[in-house]
């Protein structure tokens, strides 16, 4: 499948090592590189056919958090991952609150990486599998171990048939939703995209709230991460729209 990257990072060895790993992933697959924000922006008016943005926190002068809104918001159908030095809880809890469809860490394997980039294009949010315990108690730091040391999950699953997740009880129309949502949709567009309310829209989370056993979108989010990689790198979650 024919796929176009941008990857924002100010570091040239990584950016360049990052072109090179994700260019392996076939001839088909085309990287841009760029090393600010102001080029990223410049790159994304030039040119509407990115599929994907790899996003580094750290970009010298600037905030990544506050380069994560403006893309979000001037492009909230292209997915962003971030890829970055930090594994620090919060910052990966604010990264996906903010819209961010993975994290991912620099010392991450590339088997790692290429399983978020798979998950991320099947419309999944990928969290490392070594991280995803650190969301089940509140103000818990990461340690130190290398996630590639850690062990990772086998490859495989396959989602339930017409979408979803097993063992998730939701209507077609929740289930909409809900892969809007962890698209980083707010209400307004998610009511857009399937031609119904707001009110409407809220009533459909509430319901996917209460369905996840969870409170908030973030919690969603990292509800369904662990529910999908728990069935395999790859599984994914996937809406009932054609």
């Amino acid at each position: 499948m024919a796929m176009k990257v941008l990857l924002v990072d100010d570091h040239p060895l990584i950016l360049q090592a990052l072109q090179s790993v994700i260019q392996t992933l076939g001839d088909d697959v085309t990287v841009v590189g760029v090393d600010n924000a102001a080029a990223a922006h410049d790159a994304l008016a030039r040119d509407t056919a990115f599929d994907l943005v790899l996003l580094d926190l750290n970009l010298g002068d600037t905030d990544g958090f506050a380069v994560l809104g403006e893309m979000r918001q001037t492009h909230p159908n292209l997915p962003v991952v971030v890829v970055s030095a930090t594994e620090r809880s919060a910052d990966v809890i604010r990264a996906i609150d903010m819209g961010a469809m993975g994290f991912v860490p620099k010392r991450s394997s590339t088997r790692e990486l290429f399983d978020a980039l798979a998950m991320v294009m099947s419309g999944a949010v990928y969290i490392p599998p070594a991280m995803l315990g650190l969301f089940q108690q509140p103000q818990v730091e990461v340690d130190t171990e290398p996630a590639v040391m850690r062990p990772q999950p086998e490859v495989g699953a396959a989602p339930a048939a017409g979408g979803g997740i097993p063992g998730l009880s939701l209507t077609p129309r929740q289930t909409d939703v809900l892969a809007l949502l962890l698209k980083g949709l707010p209400n307004k567009l998610i009511a857009r995209e399937l031609n119904v309310s707001v009110e409407t829209v809220k009533d459909h989370v509430a319901a996917v709230l209460r369905a996840l056993n969870v409170s908030s979108r973030t919690q969603a989010v990292l509800a369904v991460s662990r529910l999908t990689q728990g069935q395999g790198g790859f599984s994914t979650f996937r809406s009932s729209k054609p």
